[in-house]
């Protein structure tokens, strides 16, 4: 096991994907208007490349196209105080091909806002980092 200089587990590649796909939601941080925005989407993991499903006219389908984007997601347990965190970070872009869309509204994704969610948006996993915390990481911290 390889910890990062905080103590935490540091994790592989393949690992960070497989814990990606074990959620449905992640937050993806984007520019909006020179500034930096923070919004929680639905996903779903199609191969190593985060796919997210938008109304077309939506301010994240604006400001993701061709940008480079970092994406996470985690997940936690208070009463044991144990968790991990995953990031993507990668070039987002818009599904035009209606080969490619097609085949991308088959999977299960599944929105939970209401309305068209008729844009994709693919972010490539470029770089994947991850760390996992536990007790037995945080009782052995000088």
């Amino acid at each position: 096991m390889h910890l990062d200089v905080n103590g935490l587990e540091v994790l592989g590649r393949e690992e960070c994907l497989a814990l990606m796909g074990s959620v449905q939601v992640g937050r993806i941080v984007f520019t909006d208007r020179a500034l930096p925005a923070i919004q929680p989407v639905n996903f779903v993991l199609h191969g190593e490349d985060v796919i997210i499903a938008t109304a077309s006219g939506s301010k994240l389908a604006a400001a993701t196209c061709g940008a480079i984007v970092a994406f996470e997601v985690d997940a936690f347990d208070a009463g044991d105080r144990a968790g991990w965190s995953v990031t993507v970070v990668g070039q987002a872009r818009a599904v035009y091909d209606s080969g490619e869309r097609s085949g991308l509204s088959r999977l299960p994704l599944d929105p939970w806002i209401p309305g068209r969610h008729d844009h994709f948006i693919r972010i490539r996993s470029d770089v994947v980092s991850g760390r996992r915390f536990h007790p037995m990481m945080v009782e052995a911290r000088p």
